[in-house]
């Protein structure tokens, strides 16, 4: 039970309440995800393992796409349809050649503000704890990049359907907020749906009665990627059960100088015979590798 798997989160829940299912369908406390979800929110939500876990800190750059519906015409205070409207209702005619440059404007570095209502922390307290108090909430501007932004269609009720390319830390909903700003007329977050996080996708997702039914056929494990197969940006060095053993006691392993992506990588992959992932190495001098991380 050491890997991961890909779930397709449904609407309505948090990414936690989805953790605790995988829990009991994996018969271990040993869960945890790589990004969370807005309940609102659907799609691609991954979730790592046992002691593949503890791999968590290498994903924590993944690049997100999302399919997303914004809605003009008003704005609320959660950035999402969930929210209080904070401004009046006007009537926007959704006009794509208008509204194209104005997405192409917060394409590359922006600074963004994110959402009142979200996890990021004021003098260590959640501030969508301190907005639930109507209490002042100011958080700083960060800098998030986003790709690409795809218009889809615009349809009807004034609302844009786009997809948007973007780093890990990007709120959609601060850029739904944003645009209708841009716009002069409000807006906010009508839908969304990851589509892929890093690299896993909805291809690759199962939903929590797919994993349920597997769980009662006694078959879970058909659905967790192996942690050797994970992180394939790393290049792979095969290690005999000696060198495996010396990894385990934290000693520094060789790889071939003649595997030039290896060589040169910063981070390796350490697999036994059985093809089980034993140690990440972390290059220390030329074709030497120190394991930073023992499973």
């Amino acid at each position: 039970m050491d890997g991961l798997v890909v779930i397709d989160k449904p609407a309505g829940c948090t990414s936690h309440d989805v953790v605790n299912r995988v829990r009991k369908f994996a018969g271990t406390r040993k869960v945890g995800h790589l990004g969370t979800l807005d309940p609102m929110a659907t799609g691609v939500l991954p979730l790592v393992i046992g002691r593949a876990t503890r791999l968590a800190q290498f994903f924590q750059r993944s690049d997100k796409v999302y399919d997303a519906a914004v809605r003009f015409g008003y704005s609320t205070d959660t950035y999402d349809r969930d929210g209080r409207a904070t401004s009046l209702v006007t009537d926007v005619n959704l006009d794509p050649a208008r509204l194209a440059p104005i997405l192409a404007r917060f394409i590359g570095r922006i600074h963004q503000i994110p959402p009142a209502y979200s996890a990021k922390k004021v003098g260590g307290v959640p501030s969508y704890r301190l907005a639930r108090k109507n209490a002042a909430v100011r958080l700083a501007p960060v800098e998030v990049e986003i790709y690409d932004i795809e218009m889809i269609r615009c349809c009807d009720e004034a609302v844009a359907e786009i997809r948007v390319h973007c780093a890990a830390g990007t709120y959609v909903r601060s850029l739904a907020h944003e645009l209708g700003q841009a716009l002069g007329c409000g807006a906010f977050l009508r839908k969304l749906r990851r589509t892929a996080s890093g690299g896993f996708d909805v291809a690759m997702a199962r939903t929590l009665p797919q994993l349920e039914q597997l769980t009662r056929d006694g078959r879970f494990d058909e659905a967790i990627i192996p942690s050797a197969h994970l992180l394939p940006e790393f290049p792979t060095e095969f290690v005999d059960a000696a060198t495996a053993g010396l990894i385990r006691q934290g000693r520094d392993f060789r790889v071939s100088p003649f595997r030039t992506q290896a060589g040169k990588s910063r981070y390796v992959k350490a697999i036994s015979e059985q093809g089980d992932l034993v140690a990440i190495g972390e290059a220390r001098l030329p074709n030497v590798y120190h394991p930073v991380l023992v499973l």
